[in-house]
């Protein structure tokens, strides 16, 4: 079966929370490391920080994705079959 375009919209839509956390959380570190002189922990901390929130929320919703379209999967077979 297909993916509908809803999920794709879906996963393009996580693939870019994702980066963009890594992408901010690196970008406080590295504030913070030029505030505190700390160069290059705070960055490396942030970065990481983000890529583990980001990649948290990335499978929850990939999960969702899945058991939404599971169910609807679901329910055109049974539709299909009355």
């Amino acid at each position: 079966m297909e993916p509908s375009r809803d999920t794709a919209g879906s996963f393009l839509t996580m693939g870019l929370q994702l980066a963009g956390a890594v992408v901010v959380f690196f970008f406080l570190g590295y504030w913070l490391d030029a505030q505190w002189q700390t160069k290059p922990w705070l960055s490396i901390t942030g970065a990481v920080i983000g890529a583990v929130g980001g990649l948290t929320k990335f499978i929850r919703d990939a999960m969702q994705v899945g058991a939404r379209d599971d169910r609807e999967a679901k329910k055109r077979r049974d539709e299909h079959r009355d």
